[in-house]
């Protein structure tokens, strides 16, 4: 039976310590300034999927992602340590893609805003097909 809440709580408890984990530094030149954006855990409670973001060039984010990798049983220690849980979790460091999506997102934006702009100087200078009002109008009393 999974619970939800359970695995939520465990999750954000993950969170606050390996963040406060990195806060306090490691020893690998090669992390930059890295922010844990978000903690999965599998409904077992035996797996957390650790979503993080880095500031920085694309050099500088594959050194991150190779010095999480090093220090993932460190990490791994660290969680052990700080919750009450029967087993450690296992720990997987995931790039989020919050950035690229934000970017294209942005992009996306700007070209839906330019198709908007050119439609409206095409609508400007238009007339209509056929007449102006194409609806049918109800008879007077006095054409009959």
């Amino acid at each position: 039976m999974v619970d939800h809440g359970r695995a939520a709580k465990l999750g954000d408890a993950i969170k606050e310590i390996v963040a406060r984990r990195l806060d306090k530094g490691l020893r690998d030149p090669r992390l930059g300034f890295v922010t844990i954006t978000d903690v999965r855990m599998t409904g077992d409670l035996q797996h957390a999927s650790i979503f993080y973001t880095v500031y920085g060039t694309e050099e500088e984010r594959e050194d991150s992602a190779a010095a999480l990798k090093a220090a993932t049983g460190m990490l791994r220690t660290e969680v052990g340590r700080n919750i009450r849980a029967r087993l450690t979790p296992t720990l997987e460091f995931i790039p989020d893609a919050i950035p690229e999506n934000a970017a294209h997102v942005a992009d996306l934006l700007a070209t839906a805003r330019e198709r908007d702009s050119a439609a409206r100087a095409l609508a400007e200078g238009a007339q209509y097909a056929g007449e102006a009002d194409p609806y049918v109008k109800p008879r007077e009393a006095d054409e009959a």
